[in-house]
């Protein structure tokens, strides 16, 4: 059996398949972290990430399919699935190993999965850019924070850079402790060790928020109970376009 390591990044994984023709070593396993256990009877392969091996696949990648297809296969790894890092290697491998585009190829397994896969993450990232509530900090910028199924932060983004490019805002991610703060310039990337929030909400501490945020929510969900209709209730309906797993995190569905 033929394991391969890498850092749980995109570009490892990229470096781990140059690796692998470079060897000329197919992976039976792919395995992220360094501290994942060695597997008995297994040849395994640490690969260290290498940015230019990494644009050298990424290039061939574009070049064989095209470069809306090797988005595809990054938003694929945001699935943080599993299976995730094998199915892209495989479909890579077919990419390169065909004369023809295969990104349409459905009577491939692999090309197949990794459609529904990079369906999914899409709708996750969607959903986000629909429910993200904003709330105004007592510094006068805003702060959202959520739990979403995949890691799809870094695809949302753009969207609020260019939906909300007058404000200072930051968006966090509480499953995976990390978000993106935007100071009307430049989007970074942030980590905070000790976040002020309550990770059933998102709500920030009530002496973190402005003066005027919780009337303005009370505000907010009195309206969405004002245009509420009792006869068109669909609970069902309801749930397929706004999942629940969100409404902790919406204002018009918390009680104050």
């Amino acid at each position: 059996m033929i394991v391969f390591r890498f850092d749980n990044t995109f570009e490892g994984l990229l470096t781990l398949v140059f690796e692998s023709y470079r060897l000329k070593q197919f992976p039976d396993a792919i395995v992220g972290g360094t501290g994942s256990q060695s597997l008995l009877f297994a040849d395994t392969f640490e690969v260290v990430t290498d940015d230019a091996k990494a644009e050298r696949v990424w290039n061939k990648i574009v070049e064989k399919s095209s470069l809306a297809g090797a988005h595809r296969l990054y938003r694929v790894f945001l699935s943080e699935l599993p299976e995730a890092p094998l199915l892209i290697f495989r479909y890579i491998r077919l990419v390169v190993g065909s004369k023809v585009n295969i990104e349409t190829d459905f009577s491939q397994p692999v090309v197949l999965e990794v459609v529904q896969i990079h369906r999914k993450v899409v709708r996750e990232a969607q959903r986000i850019q629909m429910f993200t509530r904003f709330q105004q900090t007592a510094e006068g910028s805003y702060y959202a924070s959520f739990v979403p199924q995949y890691n799809v932060l870094p695809l949302c983004i753009p969207h609020f850079c260019d939906r909300f490019a007058d404000q200072e805002w930051i968006i966090y991610d509480l499953r995976r402790n990390f978000g993106f703060h935007y100071d009307r310039k430049e989007v970074v990337q942030i980590t905070f060790e000790n976040l002020r929030v309550n990770p059933q909400t998102g709500q920030l501490h009530q002496s973190l928020l402005d003066p005027g945020e919780l009337q303005f929510q009370r505000l907010w969900k009195k309206y969405y109970d004002a245009v509420f209709i009792p006869q068109r209730k669909n609970i069902k309906v309801h749930r397929q376009f706004l999942p629940k797993r969100f409404w902790s995190y919406l204002p018009e569905k918390r009680s104050f």
